[in-house]
């Protein structure tokens, strides 16, 4: 059985999920029923920390883009943080370091962040 663990908090820039263990078929469906209970308002940024991620197949980069959707979908953007260097090459194989921002930590990807301008 493969081992996942989601932990979520909120932030002034948007939701942050941690996500620790092995982000495979048997655990992706963790991050994607999560994604609709997210409070993720336009203009907000979904920071999804990849730190503790010790394995991710395709069925994980499929939640990653699911997340990615979700989060396009209410008009927020989505960062990715502490991308580990063995999914970094991954990403940069399928093109994928050109579909999400990526950070060194969730922090930076916060601080990275800029609150939409408020219309008069």
């Amino acid at each position: 059985m493969t081992q996942l663990t989601v932990h979520t908090r909120t932030t002034a820039a948007g939701p942050v999920m941690e996500l620790t263990g092995e982000l495979d078929y048997d655990s992706c469906s963790q991050v994607r029923e999560l994604l609709p209970a997210l409070i993720l308002q336009a203009g907000q940024q979904l920071v999804i920390d990849l730190a503790g991620i010790t394995f991710c197949d395709s069925s994980g980069l499929t939640a990653l883009l699911a997340a990615r959707n979700h989060a396009l979908a209410v008009q927020a953007g989505i960062a990715l943080a502490a991308v580990p260097g063995h999914l970094i090459r991954v990403f940069s194989i399928v093109g994928l370091d050109q579909v999400f921002p990526a950070h060194p930590t969730a922090q930076a990807a916060e601080a990275a962040w800029t609150p939409p301008a408020t219309q008069p």
